[in-house]
């Protein structure tokens, strides 16, 4: 394990070897946590997606800390993921360094990272599950579902999506115990056309207002 820190934002990031390959935690630490957000990338993209960007902005604020976790596919610099099989993998071998504050820790992320979260949940004894564009089947293919993953996550879940994703529209969700948060007219990452009725800094306050409201009623 290796460490980095940037002491003029308290950012810290750190390098876990995993059975999978070395994977990446980048911290945005809160002044006084009492919960961890452990949040993971899409098969497209990286931890600098507008969404994780803007949480790891907004919640050390209150009192959550933000831990970033590159794949070990990511951090390697393949263009491609692999199987979900090896993403879990990932997870799990990142997972002690997430626990290792010692707070509630709530497994998230983005896309195919909020299906990791929601595959390994109970597993790992995650508090609970952010699911931020959970892609419930892909585009055009409604026949392949993905929500019995969504539904086993088996802990608190929250669900911020957009309107307009073509990976699973809100109406299209099937009925659980998770909660399901709507960004009108935005896409699979969130962003929002230039008509639309809200701007794009309007449609990531939505996320980010969720997940501060949500996290403030699990402890």
């Amino acid at each position: 394990m290796t460490t980095e820190s940037d002491a003029t934002t308290d950012v810290t990031t750190e390098t876990i070897t995993t059975d999978a390959g070395d994977a990446r935690i980048t911290w945005h630490h809160a002044g006084q946590p009492r919960l961890v957000l452990a949040a993971g990338h899409g098969a497209g993209g990286g931890i600098g997606a507008r969404d994780l960007a803007a949480l790891a902005a907004v919640l050390p604020a209150h009192g959550v800390t933000v831990a970033l976790v590159e794949q070990p596919w990511r951090v390697a610099g393949k263009k491609v993921a692999p199987a979900p099989k090896t993403l879990d993998t990932g997870w799990r071998g990142v997972w002690p360094a997430l626990t290792r504050p010692g707070l509630p820790v709530i497994s998230g992320g983005r896309s195919a990272g909020a299906r990791v979260a929601c595959r390994t949940a109970t597993e790992l004894g995650a508090r609970a599950v952010l699911a931020l564009s959970f892609p419930l089947h892909p585009p055009g293919r409604p026949e392949k579902s993905r929500a019995d993953e969504l539904l086993g996550a088996g802990v608190p879940t929250l669900v911020v999506q957009g309107g307009n994703d073509p990976f699973g529209k809100p109406a299209e969700f099937p009925e659980g115990d998770h909660e399901l948060v709507e960004v009108p007219q935005a896409d699979h990452g969130f962003a929002v056309p230039k008509r639309a009725d809200l701007a794009q800094d309007e449609a990531l306050r939505v996320v980010t207002d969720a997940v501060v409201r949500w996290t403030a009623a699990l402890g």
